[in-house]
């Protein structure tokens, strides 16, 4: 099991090096574009401009996609909403149907929650898939129902983590908990982890007693279960996680050490540790494997809201290089996603913004998560319109705004 998890973690990487290498040539073709300000909070379109954008989802051609969605980010809600609800229910190109929902998504119309519903049943996984996220961030008791009845039989690979995480996020119901538990145990490694995520990120107190023996075995989901105790915050682990700590092999001790530290045990002695592999990975190569724990450590740390953490992460990743370099962005990104105002708030103080920000591009061009990356893009436009003119939190968002294309 463990070879299978490696050579899936390096397939993963080489993918994401693939992905981030295509990317970067997308941009480099759109670069001398001139880059427009945030000039209005609403652009009307006519029909023909409405539909275009709508067809231009799907579009091969980056500059062509990305353009679309801004336009329909920027279109009033009276125009945009309608004609994303209908192309999410029927467009012909299935792909449109997958965009227009997750951009639906940063309107926060009411009619999104009905369709989200029928969602649930739809045979094209990316809308499963939504559907599922959308449970996630908007709890509802009448979602619990269609959760647990997806829980029985979907596989979908992409699909099925986000039905984990929707029904974690409604862990206060009985029913939720007692059909998740045995879901640590059991199935496949990508969908334990990714419960086990989960679990840690909505304080699953009623979940202590499996991580704590999932963290006393060595394995892929050891540094998981680790994670997930520390944000849980229950003391009890603290036992299984020294235990592990000793007994862990150095390549994944830095996620260890910021399990404790979230934990609220010797957070400075084990802060101070994971800086200092950061650092040594960076500089010398060979060290890979514990590069890739001791960046995760620090975008733990950073999700939490330390910003001694979002710090070290810019401070290793902006003046570093491939291979090293995209680790670190990822765990960056990964914190953005997850914690976007400590970003923001890190961004704001550094003098060297502009790099800070391609770095968090980087993130963005080897992640695939369209979902969240919309609730990112909507949290950053607010801030603009929340921010001073002129103020830091404005060019900060502006700047955002302008590198990641949104």
């Amino acid at each position: 099991m463990i070879r299978r998890f490696l050579v899936a973690c390096l397939v993963a990487l080489v993918a994401a090096f693939a992905a981030l290498s295509h990317a970067r040539a997308d941009r480099a073709a759109v670069a001398a574009r001139p880059k427009p300000q945030e000039r209005s909070q609403t652009e009307p379109l006519g029909p023909a401009e409405l539909k275009t954008a709508i067809d231009q989802l799907s579009a091969v051609d980056y500059a062509v996609r990305m353009n679309a969605a801004r336009t329909l980010r920027r279109a009033p809600a009276a125009q945009a909403v309608p004609a994303l609800l209908q192309a999410a229910k029927d467009h012909k190109d299935g792909y449109v149907r997958y965009a227009a929902l997750v951009l639906l998504t940063g309107f926060n119309d009411p009619r999104t929650r009905a369709l989200m519903l029928a969602m649930f049943g739809d045979p094209n996984d990316r809308l499963r898939e939504v559907a599922c996220e959308y449970a996630e961030h908007n709890p509802d008791p009448q979602l619990v129902a269609p959760l647990l009845e997806g829980l029985g039989k979907e596989s979908g690979e992409f699909v099925r983590p986000a039905l984990l995480r929707a029904l974690a996020a409604h862990g206060s119901d009985p029913k939720v908990r007692a059909a998740l538990l045995p879901e640590i145990a059991r199935g496949q490694t990508l969908f334990r982890s990714a419960l086990i995520e989960a679990l840690g990120d909505y304080r699953a107190d009623y979940a202590v007693a499996p991580l704590v023996e999932t963290v006393q075995m060595e394995g892929p989901l050891q540094v998981d279960a680790a994670i997930a105790l520390g944000r849980i915050g229950d003391k009890r682990a603290l036992n299984a996680l020294v235990a592990a700590q000793h007994a862990a092999p150095s390549e994944t001790q830095p996620q260890i050490a910021a399990a404790i530290c979230l934990l609220g045990v010797n957070c400075a002695s084990h802060f101070e540790y994971i800086d200092k592999a950061l650092r040594f990975a960076v500089k010398n190569a060979g060290f890979q494997p514990l590069l890739r724990s001791a960046a995760a450590a620090a975008g733990a740390l950073g999700q939490s809201g330390n910003a001694d953490a979002i710090t070290l992460l810019l401070d290793a990743g902006i003046p570093s290089e491939d291979p090293a370099r995209a680790p670190i962005a990822l765990a960056l990104g990964a914190v953005a996603l997850r914690n976007t105002p400590a970003v923001l708030s890190v961004l704001e103080k550094r003098t060297d913004r502009d790099q800070a920000i391609l770095l968090l591009r980087d993130a963005f061009d080897m992640l695939e998560e369209p979902y969240d990356k919309e609730r990112f893009f909507v949290a950053v436009r607010r801030a603009y319109w929340q921010a001073a003119e002129g103020s830091e939190p404005r060019k900060v968002a502006q700047a955002l705004i302008t590198r990641l294309d949104f």
